[in-house]
């Protein structure tokens, strides 16, 4: 039996006695009921986009990752773009709406925050986790109070079928979904009229053949990390959350006080290499918005999650170890992208002596998430420096906080 309590813990953050407390006591049932074993890894990302914006995102995807424009599944009120790279990292569906005055719940998480709000249907909204017994894991997690929607409710939805989708996190806004599939087989969703979109596969080769020119194709790796901000009262609840429904571990939190907030980090029992289930990051304040007049910290976690709502904030994908004339890949990559047009919030931070090197790419116009590039040096285990990750989190509150005063001066 795996033990989910038996991984080295890392980080310097302090956490209270309920969460060390109900850490041990859910892993340790979660291991004995079989969910530990039953729950492997991520299968597939789930993100929605606005009406006509699927066709430039899956082309902006395809040029800054390595992930091909697989097949379009249409259903009654999406479109559903299956990206893949192959069967050892996960699929991205990017679902686009197609009439603009859809309501549903995942709009209605975006509506109520004053950036969010101008981009009500573009999310992420999460993991689909491949297990081996689906009734066994529903039932085990309906036994633990987890909720889940129903088979009206996900057609209504109009989500593959043949998953089990628990209700969005009060905590971060995203659902977890679990379906069946045996690992020899391939990954088909239960969704609609299946086509290959001539636009769509126009716009994917012509990003493929720009990253060949760039050099940069056989640099960029799957996603190493996804990170999400949460409100700071909630960075334990949603920590304990995600580990009762994966078979996530806890790594461990750093504490990075420069800009009042802290990383926590979370990673599959089952897979030691992140390529093959990516860890789950969770960004969080170290004080409430209200006392930082107070303080006089800054605040761009928190911030950022009054502004859009607790959510994804980046993708991580990993770059090829090794040099490109004598440089890093990553700043390879990065100057490669530049030179294209595309954006990045700061020059890439870190070095080879510190272990890992990182850069965050400006937010999408398409789905508000940023790309991060992170590549790491020899045997280097970490997902950051604390110098990193201060520069990173800087960076990205300065960007937020441009977007929210041009929105405001728009009205």
């Amino acid at each position: 039996m795996t033990v989910s309590l038996a991984f080295p813990r890392y980080g310097d953050k302090r956490n209270s006695d309920f969460f060390e407390e109900f850490l041990g006591k859910l892993l340790e049932e979660r291991d004995r009921v079989g969910l530990t074993q039953s729950i492997r890894q991520i299968d597939a990302l789930m993100i929605t986009v606005e009406p006509g914006c699927s066709l430039a995102y899956v082309g902006e995807l395809c040029l800054m990752t390595p992930y091909h424009y697989l097949v379009t599944l249409e259903s009654e009120n999406h479109y559903t773009h299956v990206l893949r790279i192959d069967m050892a990292a996960p699929d991205l569906l990017v679902r686009e709406v197609k009439n603009p005055d859809l309501r549903g719940i995942f709009r209605s998480l975006n509506e109520v925050y004053p950036i969010g709000a101008h981009k009500p249907n573009s999310r992420y909204m999460g993991e689909v986790f491949r297990v081996e017994n689906l009734h066994q894991v529903v039932e085990a997690q309906k036994a633990r109070e987890v909720r889940f929607f129903n088979q009206d409710q996900i057609r209504r939805l109009e989500l593959p079928g043949n998953l089990a989708v628990v209700k969005p996190s009060p905590y971060t806004h995203n659902i977890v979904a679990y379906w069946e599939r045996p690992e020899a087989d391939i990954r088909v969703y239960a969704l609609g009229l299946s086509t290959i979109r001539a636009d769509l596969d126009l716009a994917y080769r012509a990003a493929k053949e720009t990253q060949a020119k760039l050099g940069i194709d056989r640099l960029l790796l799957p996603i190493d990390h996804l990170a999400t901000r949460v409100y700071s009262q909630n960075r334990e609840a949603a920590l304990l959350e995600y580990l009762t429904l994966t078979s996530y571990y806890y790594w461990g939190s750093y504490d990075i006080r420069d800009q009042n907030s802290s990383t926590n980090v979370t990673k599959s029992v089952h897979y030691a290499n992140e390529l093959e289930s990516p860890a789950k990051v969770f960004t969080a304040a170290n004080h409430p918005y209200f006392v930082n007049h107070l303080l006089g910290l800054p605040s761009p976690t928190e911030q950022f999650v009054r502004n859009y709502g607790p959510r994804l904030h980046h993708l991580a994908v990993a770059v090829a170890d090794g040099t490109v004339g004598g440089d890093p890949n990553i700043d390879h990559v990065v100057a490669a992208l530049r030179g294209s047009g595309q954006q990045f919030l700061l020059d890439v931070i870190g070095s080879q002596e510190e272990g890992l090197k990182q850069v965050f790419s400006a937010a999408s116009e398409y789905s508000s998430l940023i790309v991060e590039y992170v590549q790491r040096f020899g045997d280097f285990q970490g997902f950051f420096t604390k110098g990193n990750v201060a520069n990173l989190t800087q960076a990205a509150g300065v960007e937020e906080s441009l977007q929210a005063l041009e929105r405001e001066a728009r009205g």
